[in-house]
Formats: structure tokens, C-alpha cells, sequence
């Protein structure tokens, strides 16, 4: 029997407010509000920037790892963490929405990266943020450390963020980052599909990879390489930070090992460690409640102390 236009009208509503409910479920960032934020580095790039959240609360800038972008963070944009702090996050140069240069160059310079965070930072207007770096964002922690110093932020929280490349420390899934820089786009979609899947010990719902995925695979082949391969040994640095630390890291964590995280938290001088038992690299998302609860006290904490 043909379907009244009527019908047909209620089938488009009910449809049109099934997506809205999905898209608004924990663990998309699809139909959130932000208020995009536009940087300029003083090397001349344009960032992608994003706001979140209570602009009257405790500031957390939240900085994702190699591959990644933003919305690595959907499970914290998404939360009540956003009813309680002001959150920005941002896509690293190379990635997401921000510009990609080619030049190997642009993602060696240290510097570079540290002004990058403090143009984030200048752009948002933050006064005293907790800084929260993923995995490879330890990397950006240190340059930002050694270019601006800690005078600015109330705290950081390493989640799985080694602060020194120690070859012992370094996980199997690490393997598959010469393949993610290859130019054959088969051999590259398959590195980065076992690598991302090796991120998480608690695997993401199928929706959730196929997001993840495709921001991985806006990540170009020169740009990976770039990344790759920079020294990294802030021991000296960290070993003389004043401000609160937090050290997340999964007991499971296939790319920095749990070694990483306990050496972080033995060189910051009170830095508390907090480990995730039967978690990948990526507790933020696979204990989001655990992490979230955790990362809000500190918040409140390392305001109080500032």
C-alpha cells in the first residue's frame, strides 16, 4: 500500500529526531556546541581552535596525540566536565582542520611548537589553564615548557605522554608508523587501521572507529613523517616544575609503556600517578568515567593552589 503523504511526513520527523538523539548520546561530538577559535602561529600557520563548555569555569586546554585532532576528546567535551570548566581544545599542526605544511621542517623546530600552544592560548584568552597532552602531546608539552616556561598554567596532566624517548619504554604498536608514512594509500590505510586499533586495549564502538579513522587518515603521509623521529629527553625540565601534575597512564598502553609514566611521575617533583588497570593507551576514552572524575578534582585542586 502507497504511504500517505501524511505518513510519510511523520516518517521524516521520527527519523530527523532519531539522528538528533544519537548525535547528542556520550562519545560524540557531533551536535555539541563550540565556538570555533582562529589562531595564527607566529610561523604564519592557521590553527583550528574550539571553545566548550562553562566560559565561566576553571580553563583546561586539552592537546590530542600523533594522528589524532580534537575530536579525540569527544568523551570530555561531552560531559558534565563542560557543565563545570571552560574547555578549549585544537587540531595540532597537520592535522584536522589546521593547515598542513609539506616541509619536514615546519614539525622539527621546537620552538615552533611551543609558540604554537602559546598563540592557543593568547587566542582563547586563557589566563591559568591545566594543560591535558595526550601521547605524543608530551612532546608539545616539553617544547612549550622550554619556549615559555610554567609561569602560566595551573597544572598538567600527562595521559600516557612519555617526557623522554627511551627505546626499553616504547610499545610494539609503534611499528606501524614508517607504514602510516607511506605514499601507497593501501599500505597507509592499513598501518593506520591496526595502529588505531592498537591505541585502545577497550576497543571503540564501531562508530567511533570509523570517526577516529577518518580524522587519523586527514593526517597526510609527509606530514607523519615529519613527526616522526624528533629527540625527546625533558627529564631536566620536568624535574624542575613547581605546579601540580597529574600522570594518567593505561597498564596496557601498547605505545609508551607503563615504565613511561612511572619515570614521568618520579621526575616532577609531587607529581601524583594514577594507573589505569586493563587499559590501552587511550584512558580518556575507554574509562571515560574514571578519568573524567579524576581530572575534574585536579582541576579544582590546582585552582585552588593558583
Amino acid at each position: 500500500m502507497p504511504m500517505t503523504v501524511r505518513n510519510s511526513r511523520l516518517v521524516k520527523v521520527t527519523i530527523a529526531a532519531a539522528l538528533l538523539v544519537a548525535m547528542a548520546q556520550p562519545g560524540s561530538a557531533e551536535g555539541l556546541k563550540y565556538k570555533p577559535i582562529v589562531v595564527k602561529t607566529p610561523d604564519g600557520l592557521t590553527i583550528s581552535a574550539q571553545e566548550w563548555g562553562n566560559p565561566a569555569g576553571a580553563e583546561i586546554l586539552f592537546i590530542h596525540g600523533f594522528s589524532q585532532s580534537h575530536l579525540s576528546w569527544m568523551r570530555q567535551v561531552g560531559s558534565d566536565l563542560a557543565r563545570e570548566f571552560r574547555i578549549i581544545t585544537y587540531d595540532l599542526r597537520g592535522h584536522g582542520n589546521s593547515d598542513k605544511p609539506l616541509d619536514a621542517a615546519r614539525y622539527r623546530d621546537s620552538k615552533a611548537w611551543g609558540d604554537e600552544v602559546q598563540a592557543v592560548i593568547d587566542a582563547a584568552g586563557l589566563k591559568r589553564p591545566v594543560v591535558v597532552g595526550w601521547s605524543y602531546a608530551g612532546r608539545v608539552i616539553s617544547d612549550y615548557l622550554a619556549t615559555h616556561g610554567a609561569g602560566q598554567l595551573a597544572g598538567i596532566n600527562f595521559v600516557d605522554a612519555p617526557i623522554k624517548a627511551d627505546p626499553a619504554l616504547i610499545g610494539d604498536n609503534l611499528k606501524n608508523l614508517p607504514l602510516m608514512a607511506s605514499e601507497d594509500l593501501l599500505t597507509n590505510i592499513a598501518a593506520t587501521r591496526t595502529f588505531l586499533h592498537g591505541c585502545f586495549s577497550r576497543q571503540p564502538s564501531a562508530d567511533d572507529y570509523e570517526t577516529m579513522l577518518a580524522f587519523n587518515m586527514m593526517v597526510l603521509p609527509k606530514v607523519r613523517a615529519g613527526l616522526s623521529g624528533r629527540p625527546l629527553d625533558a627529564s631536566e625540565i620536568m624535574s624542575k616544575l613547581k605546579l601540580p601534575v597529574l600522570v594518567t597512564h593505561g597498564a596496557e598502553d601498547r605505545n609508551a609503556r607503563l615504565g613511561a609514566g612511572q619515570y614521568t611521575a618520579s621526575v616532577i617533583p609531587g607529581a601524583k600517578l594514577s594507573v589505569y588497570e586493563g587499559i590501552g593507551h587511550s584512558p580518556f576514552y575507554e574509562d571515560a568515567p574514571r578519568f573524567n572524575t579524576e581530572l575534574a578534582a585536579f582541576v579544582r585542586a590546582a585552582a585552588k593552589t593558583n
